[in-house]
């Protein structure tokens, strides 16, 4: 596998990056539309939701959880996921930005 040479790029490239990268898995995708449905949950009403492993859904809340997108806080023997609004906030001014650069412009 080639070398990505992420030090070429910003530090901002490289979280936004790291961001769309957990972003696409169409699993991750449910798990935090589940997440933002039930507002927190632990992984094993994720298990019950998705037809997915317990084992597998564990790694995507990994992926999840090391992009910033989800935290988790340990109550008892479990632990219980939400939404990081700070990285979706960052995510939502990164495409606003673009989506403010472009409208109302002529393309090829």
């Amino acid at each position: 596998m080639g070398i990505t040479k992420t030090e070429h790029f910003t530090e901002k490239q490289n979280e936004i990056a790291l961001i769309a990268k957990a972003l696409g898995h169409p699993a991750r995708i449910a798990i935090i539309e589940y997440i933002v449905k039930v507002n927190a949950c632990i992984c094993n009403d994720i298990v019950n939701e998705l037809p997915l492993a317990q084992p597998t859904i564990s790694q995507h809340l990994k992926e999840l959880k090391n992009a910033g997108l989800i935290k988790g806080s340990i109550e008892g023997n479990t632990i219980c996921y939400c939404i990081d609004e700070t990285t979706i906030s960052r995510l939502q001014n990164y495409f606003n930005t673009i989506s403010n650069k472009i409208s109302n412009k002529e393309c090829c």
